[in-house]
């Protein structure tokens, strides 16, 4: 799981990318259970394995990360809806931290899109059953 800022290194100016330090220390501190995470990062230290060996990052999740955590919804709209439409990915969304997770489908999602974020739901409820 990475979480994503504008840059990989912990910045006072960017506070999301305090917000992802922070998660990241969580989890390290085994306060954030069931799974690896990792961040701040940008984007492309997230996906793409040629970033890190340019930037010298190590980290168990970047470079192929499969969940990507967003600071605002803001840029997770961007991101999802640039990921869905110009690189044609299959998607699934929802927002945790709520008492349950909000299933979040944009108003012109597929069907099959809708039922891949309502199975993620059921998953993420279920993992902590």
């Amino acid at each position: 799981m990475a979480v994503l800022s504008a840059s990989e290194v912990a910045d006072p100016t960017i506070p999301s990318t305090l917000d992802a330090a922070a998660l990241s220390q969580m989890a390290k501190d085994g306060e954030l259970l069931g799974g690896i995470l990792d961040g701040p990062l940008a984007l492309d230290d997230a996906i793409c394995p040629q970033a890190l060996v340019t930037k010298g990052i190590v980290s168990a999740v970047a470079g192929h990360a499969d969940i990507l955590v967003v600071p605002n919804l803001e840029s997770g709209n961007i991101l999802y809806k640039s990921l869905t439409y110009m690189a044609r990915a299959e998607t699934a969304g929802i927002v945790i931290g709520t008492r349950v997770p909000l299933i979040l489908t944009g108003r012109a999602d597929n069907v099959r899109t809708r039922i891949a974020s309502a199975a993620l739901g059921c998953i993420w409820v279920r993992r902590a059953e």
